[in-house]
């Protein structure tokens, strides 16, 4: 049986490449954060797209750190966290959302599927 972190990435059910939707990017953003928050025992959280990194799952800066290898592991180079928010000041990456993440994921994907 194939999990979601075993599928490759864009990949369906059907074996065609296609960019993810934002529900299929969710639910692949949601299996990685789960890896990253089961060290604390909260692999169980809900996690939307309204879900904050920093107030709602916790998350400090070398979470961050972890969740970014997770992501490059998972989608390889074409998305990159660690330029998602390298132009952002403090306060902006406080505020983050998953569904801030799953848009950028989303765009970064279509843009390496047509380039």
């Amino acid at each position: 049986m194939t999990t979601e972190l075993d599928r490759p990435v864009g990949q369906s059910d059907r074996g065609q490449a296609s960019a993810p939707d934002a529900a299929t990017a969710l639910a692949d953003i949601s299996a990685v954060l789960r890896t990253v928050l089961e060290e604390y025992g909260l692999d169980d959280s809900e996690i939307t797209l309204d879900t904050s990194f920093h107030d709602d799952l916790e998350l400090e800066s070398i979470d961050l750190v972890t969740l970014s290898a997770q992501l490059r592991e998972f989608y390889g180079e074409r998305v990159n966290f660690a330029a998602f928010i390298a132009d952002r000041g403090l306060e902006e990456i406080i505020a983050l959302t998953v569904g801030d993440l799953v848009g950028y994921v989303v765009d970064s994907l279509a843009v390496a599927e047509v380039g």
